[in-house]
């Protein structure tokens, strides 16, 4: 009997001993039933967590584009002309409406001179002011048109132009003529201006109301070229001629 309350005695010991053994047993497995529980959510986590990655690289790569002023437009557009293909500055295009690229039937450019940049933009002027600034005539126009058949500068030069001129002719300095139209003829109030070469003949309105601009055409193609200059710079005509 001894015996046995003896062994009972070990028994419950070796349990007190291995007590805090059992409970911390217990308390793992029920946090591994609890992970296992709350397992669907790391896929969850992981989704919004690329997709906040992938919205904000894109705004990072888009937000460039979000400005007021948008994309600017490009220096230059190829622009053909009567079937002539033209590689026409974007700032230099005088109306809007022409700012494109593709076949046109006419343009209308402006230039600085001596520098051929595009101008800069006109400055404000106001009703108080505009008497007071004097803006001085420092650009070369140039319209390119197409001709349809229509006939050449050198040919009206040549054929046309005679049968309203002056008998007389004017020498210039620099190897420049001039020759008056006769006023009762269409171009009458208009002279033309020629020098030893045919590329350097000009006609030049001579209206006393509006400062002289002077015509000067090319052909190029199916595209006819007007340049309009000041009357003034055929003083400087072979510089004018070789820009």
């Amino acid at each position: 009997m001894r015996e046995l309350v003896a062994a009972w005695h070990i028994a419950l010991a070796v349990i007190r001993q291995n007590s805090p053994f059992m409970t911390v047993f217990s308390t793992v497995r029920f946090s591994a039933r609890d992970w296992r529980s709350h397992g669907h959510m790391i896929p969850i986590l992981l989704a919004c967590g690329m997709t906040a990655s992938a919205i904000a690289l894109v705004a990072y790569l888009l937000w460039p584009t979000w400005s007021a002023n948008g994309l600017s437009s490009p220096e230059r557009l190829p622009i053909s002309v009567g079937g002539a293909l033209f590689n026409v500055p974007t700032a230099a295009i005088r109306m809007n409406v022409q700012r494109h690229t593709g076949p046109q039937e006419r343009i209308d450019l402006a230039f600085g001179f001596p520098s051929l940049d595009p101008p800069d933009a006109p400055k404000h002027v106001s009703a108080e002011s505009v008497e007071e600034i004097t803006q001085p005539i420092d650009r070369i126009f140039l319209s390119i048109s197409a001709h349809h058949d229509a006939l050449a500068p050198e040919a009206r030069v040549s054929t046309i132009y005679p049968r309203y001129l002056e008998q007389t002719s004017t020498p210039l300095a620099d190897g420049l003529t001039m020759r008056a139209f006769r006023s009762s003829t269409p171009y009458g109030g208009e002279d033309l201006f020629f020098a030893d070469t045919p590329n350097s003949r000009h006609a030049a309105a001579a209206n006393a109301a509006t400062p002289g601009m002077c015509l000067s055409e090319r052909r190029i193609d199916g595209a006819d070229l007007t340049f309009r200059f000041p009357r003034t710079w055929l003083a400087q005509w072979r510089d004018v001629a070789m820009r």
